[in-house]
């Protein structure tokens, strides 16, 4: 299992996308606000999500 990095791309809980701010032991917290549809998801700007649940997308390379 790849674990993100600050800055990473992910995507989780089908189709959700956002950028890695803080890498935990077993989590990441993610700025989701880059997604067009933000406004309409009405959910909060952060969330954590688990290692086991996210694929990256994007390096911040």
């Amino acid at each position: 299992m790849k674990i993100a990095e600050v800055g990473n791309i992910i995507e989780f809980k089908d189709g959700l996308k956002g950028v890695v701010e803080k890498v935990n032991e077993n989590s990441v917290i993610v700025d989701i606000t880059i997604m067009d549809n933000f406004h309409d998801l009405e959910m909060e700007e952060k969330t954590v999500v688990n290692h086991k649940r996210y694929k990256i997308l994007a390096n911040n390379e």
